[in-house]
C-alpha cells in the first residue's frame, strides 16, 4: 500500500487531511453516509448501509480507498477498484461521494486528482466512472481532472422521481 497523507484547503478555507482508509475508519465511514441528505445522494446507488460500506473496503490492497477529514469527522469518500480480470488489466472504476456540507468547495476535485495520482503510481492504465446525466456539478468535476465523456446509456437510472435518466461513461487514460 502507498502511504498518503495530504492535506486540501477548501474554498472556505477549512482544512481537510486526505487519507487512505483503515479498517478503524469504518465508523465514522458509516457515521458520514448516514448523515448525508437525501439530495447529495440522490443519484447514487444505494444502499449506503454498514454491510454496503464493509463490502465496499474489504479488499485494501488492490484498490485505492480514499477519506477526506475534518478533524475526526469523514467528510469524502472515494473508492478506485481494479477490474479483476487480465483482459482487463491495469483499468480501474471510481465512486466517489462528498458529504453535503463539504460540496463545491473544491474537495471532490482534490480527492480525484490524488486518486488519479495515486492510480498512475499502482499503475493503473485506465478510469473509468458512470455519472447521471442531470449530476452537471459531478461531469463539471471529472472534466475538470480530465475525464472525457465517452457515451451516454439511455435511460438507464431510476431515480427518486420515479423517472428514468441517462447516464454518461467517461474515462481518462493514464
Amino acid at each position: 500500500m502507498i502511504p498518503v497523507k495530504g492535506h486540501a484547503l477548501l474554498k472556505d478555507g477549512r482544512r481537510i487531511i486526505l487519507t487512505l482508509y483503515r479498517p478503524e475508519d469504518k465508523e465514522a465511514l458509516v457515521s458520514m453516509y448516514a448523515n448525508m441528505s437525501p439530495e447529495a445522494l440522490k443519484w447514487g446507488l444505494p444502499p449506503y448501509d454498514r454491510a454496503r460500506i464493509e463490502y465496499w473496503n474489504s479488499d485494501l490492497t488492490n484498490n485505492i480507498t480514499l477519506i477526506a477529514r475534518l478533524e475526526e469527522r469523514i467528510v469524502g469518500h472515494l473508492r478506485l477498484f481494479r477490474i479483476p480480470f487480465e483482459r482487463r488489466k491495469g483499468v480501474g472504476e471510481v465512486l466517489i461521494y462528498v458529504h453535503q456540507d463539504f460540496q463545491n468547495l473544491g474537495l471532490g476535485t482534490r480527492m480525484m486528482r490524488k486518486a488519479i495520482e495515486l492510480a498512475k503510481e499502482q499503475g493503473f492504465h485506465r478510469i473509468g466512472l458512470t455519472v447521471v446525466a442531470d449530476n452537471h456539478s459531478a461531469i463539471k468535476v471529472y472534466e475538470k481532472v480530465g475525464f472525457k465523456k465517452e457515451g451516454i446509456a439511455r435511460e438507464t437510472f431510476y431515480g427518486d422521481d420515479h423517472r428514468y435518466h441517462d447516464e454518461v461513461e467517461m474515462g481518462i487514460l493514464l
